[in-house]
């Protein structure tokens, strides 16, 4: 077991030297796909799953920064889901939401490398003491340039397309915009992520592969990456193998 793990740390750190002699993506989406599984593969209890999923989400955050990505946008919750689980599964989700974003609060490493944390998607929908600790987290760190993480809660990317949608109509017939200004520019700007650019790379777990309406807007000229491992068990080496792929790859941007 001990050569196992000397023999994996010398793999990780020669793949990690290889990676950092290519282009690092500034912007990686991650749809953390899993968690139910990984509890039933073990015989956990369902809300240990998301609970190792949310350890697990603190984990590769710091290797992403630590890689120079700077800004991560996870898939948390979609809309869906939200309408879809049981009362008492998002009974233990807003636990683990209201108990990291406290921790986030508090967390030396998040002022210290001074992250912005923005949450997007249909956040008015949970409970209010979330929606607070939300609120106050992003203020919190509002004026944080270093890096950026973007949580998506009770998301959906149709929904998002409609709600900037019904922003410029409201705008056009108040006369703020002209149907001139339409255009891809403008639309960006009634996204939730408006001044972000988009993804270089989406990564799914779980073996999934599809988007399940995460980023349909951004994700058009994204490079994908699908990954076998349950998110909780989503290991560093998995994360490099992501990138060193992105690195072989040429993008087109549609051309």
């Amino acid at each position: 077991m001990l050569i196992k793990k000397i023999i994996y740390k010398i793999y990780e750190k020669m793949l990690e030297n290889d990676v950092r002699r290519g282009i690092i993506p500034k912007h990686i989406a991650i749809i953390m796909d899993g968690n139910r599984r990984f509890a039933d593969k073990y015989g956990y209890p369902r809300y240990l799953g998301h609970r190792y999923g949310a350890e697990k989400l603190v984990e590769v955050i710091q290797w992403c920064f630590e890689l120079g990505i700077r800004i991560v946008t996870v898939y948390a919750l979609s809309l869906e889901n939200f309408y879809r689980r049981s009362k008492e599964e998002l009974e233990n989700l807003f636990k683990i939401f209201y108990e990291y974003s406290t921790r986030f609060m508090n967390d030396e490493r998040i002022h210290k490398n001074k992250i912005r944390i923005k949450f997007i998607g249909r956040i008015d929908l949970l409970p209010p003491y979330i929606v607070k600790n939300f609120k106050r987290l992003e203020e919190i760190t509002k004026n944080y340039k270093n890096y950026i993480l973007n949580v998506a809660v009770c998301y959906s990317g149709r929904e998002e397309i409609l709600e900037a949608i019904r922003k410029i109509c409201m705008d056009f017939k108040s006369n703020k915009i002209s149907l001139d200004e339409i255009d891809e520019e403008l639309f960006r700007k009634y996204l939730y992520m408006s001044d972000i650019p988009d993804p270089d790379m989406i990564i799914r777990t779980s073996g999934e592969e599809r988007l399940s309406n995460f980023l349909l807007w951004q994700a058009a000229y994204s490079e994908l990456y699908f990954c076998e491992a349950y998110w909780p068990e989503f290991r560093k080496i998995d994360l490099l193998r992501a990138i060193r792929t992105y690195q072989k790859r040429e993008r087109r941007f549609g051309k």
